[in-house]
């Protein structure tokens, strides 16, 4: 699973700095950009990878690669790359909890997942209303502990990345209380929702809504905090859902947000000119590109400073040191 033992994609890192795959497209970008920094590619040879999530204790890198229902680790100390799970129930995308807990959406049982300290797992959710989850698909974190996960039957659709079977609820998106456990629809008029992620100060919610028609876009939604005389019991809901991102051609997937608002999104389409990572400014700008031989489907922050960028694409996972940190939580 090295780069060399397994260089299926004819790739070289850059010869010269700055990194030529590392792209302005606003003035905006330049302070994130470092002259010093190239792309690396950590490892290739899977099938499709997904989910990215750091570790920071231990200094690595889980990642899902779906059709191979494993989930891969990467060392940062070695360099090694090994199986940290297998088989993975087909797990897609992931993240840790604010306790560090590792969690994680699964296509084969339709659920998400908490990986306690000692390695088992407990079941967070698999039904609402007593209908089966279609095959959550990407996770985020609250700061209140809240988990937000979106649920397309993107898994349920084939076997290659799950097992076929007939949705039983609508495309939603869900809040889990950390409390009560109770799982609640915060959005059911997304067609197709994909990546989720906040804004740094958790007043927005931005979600990509995949199936869009006639194109692709990140919406973003305002995060309005509820009390028991709502109904609810100290949770939260959403309104003023609003295009934040047209992405035209392009193919948004999962994505991340920087400390500054910015949004980092696994993007591409098949071609040189879309694959990869685009950046955009909390206004929705484009601002900058990183461009990859391969189609990102997500990506994380991490490394020592949280700033890190770490790139699941397609066959591979890349990395790029860049002058920002993450938010927490995704």
């Amino acid at each position: 699973m090295s780069d060399e033992d397994n260089d299926t994609t004819p790739w070289r890192p850059a010869r010269r700095y700055p990194d030529p795959a590392v792209i302005a497209l606003d003035p905006r970008f330049e302070k994130y950009r470092l002259p010093l920094a190239g792309l690396e590619r950590l490892a290739t040879g899977c099938r499709w990878s997904e989910g990215p999530v750091w570790f920071g204790d231990g200094r690595y890198l889980l990642w899902s690669d779906i059709p191979n229902n494993r989930i891969m680790r990467w060392d940062e100390v070695t360099g090694r790359v090994s199986a940290f799970r297998q088989p993975s129930n087909f797990a897609n995308g992931q993240t840790r909890d604010r306790q560090g807990r590792l969690i994680t959406c699964e296509h084969g049982p339709r659920r998400v997942t908490r990986t306690e300290y000692d390695g088992t797992v407990t079941v967070l959710a698999d039904r609402f209303g007593g209908r089966r989850l279609n095959s959550p698909n990407d996770v985020v974190v609250k700061s209140d502990g809240s988990i937000w996960f979106t649920d397309p039957p993107f898994g349920i659709a084939g076997n290659y990345e799950g097992h076929r079977a007939e949705p039983e609820l609508g495309q939603n998106v869900y809040r889990l209380d950390p409390g009560s456990g109770r799982l609640a629809v915060v959005a059911d008029d997304i067609l197709g929702p994909n990546g989720l992620a906040f804004s740094p100060d958790e007043r927005l919610l931005y979600i990509v809504e995949s199936r869009g028609v006639p194109t692709r876009k990140i919406l973003a939604y305002d995060v309005v905090e509820t009390g028991a005389e709502a109904g609810a019991e100290g949770g939260a809901a959403l309104s003023g859902k609003r295009v934040l991102i047209d992405a035209g051609p392009g193919t948004p997937d999962g994505f991340r947000v920087d400390v500054d608002g910015n949004l980092w999104c696994g993007w591409g389409m098949g071609s040189d000119e879309l694959d990869g990572v685009m950046v955009f400014a909390p206004d929705g700008t484009p601002i900058g590109r990183i461009a990859l031989p391969e189609r990102c489907a997500n990506l994380c922050f991490g490394g020592r400073a949280n700033s890190r960028l770490f790139m699941a694409a397609s066959h591979s996972v890349y990395a790029l040191y860049v002058n920002v940190a993450g938010v927490s939580g995704g």
